[in-house]
């Protein structure tokens, strides 16, 4: 476990007495064959299992009852055959000791607890599963089939959960920050491998090997394009073309399950030109921005929006907008260029808790969400930001042909943008910055003890020695 005893056994208290009362059931994860029983993906834990109980074993289920303050690990002690081809593992009980959980009894127990607590009319808390081995054992443990299972699951639980696990405690933060050094580690390589000719599988295969290496893997899939333009462009085996930028978004994910998400984009050649080198600043200066204003109490909402009025500013001085701002903004007129939120709450997972729902991880009673514009609807976050909140400042500008196409064929928010200059953009691409932030008492701080270069001359200088 990588943390002491007692913090599992403190989490699960604030737990139970959030929860109140019930019997809460947190499933872990099961092994997943890649194409036959024994190929098996490498296996991950369930991040909120592993908040609370620690344990990194497969076959496991927590239950927690938030009357009586009992707590069981359940789970099958392995066979023979296990520990032949496996080695051997600790006991259920071995490990329910090593968590600090007060009992522990085999899988077959569980449908015994839940019938007993649903025959006494108490409620069963569980998390929305999304695993659909999880959702057939939720099924038969409960009757709810799966379609009805997201729906199904305890608010309570999810609210309680989610006000944990979004404060990061300093032992957390330096788990982050062991994940952001294996991702300076990969960012920097691929910087130092991005010259033409060299293709995008294989910078990306070399950074996916960097997390390995480490005894992790990678946060995210590796996003890695010259086609910067696609949100999640995956990489290719086209060969990296001189002139053009290479997006890269990727990030490490440690032993323990915690991440780090960053994102650069390079010049090919080592330099950008004068209209990569324009584009490219303003999205500096937006990244620039978001760090310099985040502190607690302030809402990411409006973090949000300030990159996006730096945004709309500098392409106003460029000639690809017009108008008033407030009023270009009010529109969404922002959003042809900028269709994401400017970052999402990081941790265990690399959206933390995104799986509990993204509404409930990112907004509040006092900051709703806006689903019905947009690009604003593709903001992940916009409640208060408290110290221990871990965030993503990923502003962008993107030039989607297809996109400009809609919109100028639509009319859509012509009053703010000069389609005509936008047209002789459709061949640009993308470009995103991206670093992980932590909410301090009295302001923020990037994570990671190396920063990896950004700014244009430093970025330049990093090229030239390569």
């Amino acid at each position: 476990m990588l943390f002491s005893k007692q913090t599992y056994i403190d989490r699960r208290n604030v737990l139970r007495q959030h929860v109140g009362h019930g019997l809460i059931i947190l499933f872990g994860n099961n092994d997943s064959p890649v194409n036959y029983p024994s190929n098996g993906y490498k296996f991950r834990q369930d991040s909120s299992f592993l908040y609370y109980f620690g344990l990194q074993r497969d076959g496991l289920v927590g239950v927690i009852d938030a009357d009586s303050g009992d707590e069981w690990l359940i789970g099958n002690d392995i066979d023979i055959e296990d520990i032949v081809w496996f080695g051997s593992v600790d006991s259920v009980a071995d490990m329910a000791e090593q968590t600090g959980a007060t009992k522990s009894a085999p899988m077959s127990r569980l449908e015994s607890l839940i019938m007993d607590a649903r025959d006494r009319g108490r409620q069963i808390h569980f998390l929305p599963p999304y695993r659909h081995d999880i959702m057939i054992q939720l099924m038969d443990l409960t009757g709810i089939h799966p379609r009805d299972q997201r729906a199904a699951a305890s608010q309570q639980l999810i609210e309680a959960v989610i006000a944990q696990r979004i404060v990061k405690t300093p032992e957390e933060i330096a788990e982050i920050e062991r994940a952001c050094a294996i991702g300076y580690e990969m960012h920097t390589t691929a910087m130092r491998m991005c010259r033409p000719g060299v293709t995008e599988q294989e910078i990306a295969g070399r950074i996916s090997g960097i997390a390995s290496s480490k005894g992790c893997i990678v946060s995210f899939p590796s996003i890695l394009s010259m086609h910067g333009e696609i949100m999640h462009g995956y990489p290719s085996p086209q060969p990296l073309e001189a002139g053009r930028l290479m997006l890269c978004d990727c990030g490490a994910e440690t032993n323990e399950n915690y991440c780090s998400d960053n994102t650069r984009t390079t010049p090919i050649s080592g330099r950008f030109d004068a209209r990569q080198r324009d584009i490219y600043q303003i999205v500096v200066d937006a990244h620039d921005r978001a760090f310099e204003i985040a502190r607690p109490g302030m809402k990411w909402w409006d973090v949000h929006f300030e990159a996006a009025r730096v945004i709309t500013e500098g392409l106003k001085a460029l000639g690809l907008m017009k108008g008033n701002t407030d009023d270009a903004l009010a529109a969404g007129a922002h959003a042809m260029f900028f269709p994401h939120g400017l970052g999402h709450a990081m941790g265990m997972d690399v959206h933390d808790m995104e799986g509990l729902g993204q509404t409930f991880v990112g907004f509040d009673a006092e900051v709703q969400p806006r689903l019905d514009q947009f690009g604003t609807n593709c903001l992940r976050f916009g409640r208060r930001l408290q110290e221990g909140y871990v965030m993503t400042d990923e502003p962008g500008i993107y030039f989607i042909p297809a996109l400009i196409d809609e919109w100028r064929t639509t009319g859509h928010c012509r009053d703010f943008l000069n389609f005509d200059r936008i047209e002789t953009y459709k061949d640009f691409g993308g470009i995103r910055l991206e670093d992980d932030l932590l909410i301090t008492a009295t302001g923020a701080r990037y994570l990671g003890e190396k920063m990896i270069p950004y700014h244009i001359d430093e970025l330049e200088e990093f090229l030239a020695k390569r």
